[in-house]
């Protein structure tokens, strides 16, 4: 799928990962508006890499333009 179909399925709380990957990650997800220190936390991607945990995820444009985002069952 392309970052444009997949995306819907990301807001809807469903975990992503681009086959092309082949490594450690094992998935992104969306983390929707949440408040820390009382301050507004607008929403955000996590990445979950095996050994590693949770990192922030900023897709590249070669994610944005990929054909290869598969849903994480």
């Amino acid at each position: 799928m392309t970052f444009e179909e997949i995306l819907p399925h990301i807001k809807a709380g469903e975990k992503v990962i681009r086959a092309g990957w082949g490594g450690a990650e094992l998935y992104v997800k969306l983390v929707g508006q949440s408040t820390f220190d009382g301050e507004t936390l607008n929403p955000y991607f996590l990445i979950n890499v095996q050994g590693e945990g949770y990192t922030m995820f900023s897709p590249t444009v070669c994610d944005v333009l990929a054909e290869d985002w598969v849903l994480v069952k």
